[in-house]
């Protein structure tokens, strides 16, 4: 079920499900955001609401209607 911008997630492979789910996991943010990977502490600009570091391949996601701040960034997991 779509519960719009009051979704929330207990963690971010949930997160991850739904955007991709909803079809939003390679659409392009307005705004590309800077995140500080949480695993091996790479920066790297995430584009789509679905991102990954580069350097070791943890899968990040954030809605659409929280794209605007990084800090609604929830790490998926490695490889997720």
């Amino acid at each position: 079920m779509h519960e719009g911008c009051s979704g929330s997630f207990e963690n971010g492979k949930q997160l991850v499900d739904k955007i991709r789910m909803m079809g939003f996991a390679n659409q392009p943010m307005a705004v590309p955001l800077l995140i500080k990977c949480v695993k091996c502490g790479e920066e790297f600009e995430m584009e789509c609401h679905e991102g990954k570091c580069p350097k070791c391949n943890m899968v990040y996601g954030v809605t659409p209607c929280h794209s605007f701040d990084p800090d609604n960034v929830m790490a998926a997991g490695k490889d997720y």
